[in-house]
């Protein structure tokens, strides 16, 4: 684990970057204290597309509101 003052860090921002992608801790502090800890960011695998293909359908009326709820919309108060 590295801890170094933020001064430092601020001057040495590059380095302390690829430390932390190499997997080291990086710990930058004040006065002593620690403060924030330099994590690299998770990447995640893309999704692939078409999981729910065949598993999801859409009503033929789904674009269609129903008078009803239409009413709701045209009320003037």
């Amino acid at each position: 684990m590295i801890t170094i003052n933020i001064h430092n860090a601020k001057t040495h921002l590059s380095q302390l970057i690829a430390k932390a992608l190499a997997g080291e801790e990086v710990v930058i502090a004040k006065a002593g204290k620690q403060l924030v800890r330099l994590l690299p960011i998770e990447t995640s695998t893309p999704r692939a597309s078409g999981q729910w293909k065949g598993k999801v359908s859409i009503a033929a009326d789904f674009d269609i509101l129903p008078g009803e709820l239409l009413a709701y919309f045209n009320v003037e108060a």
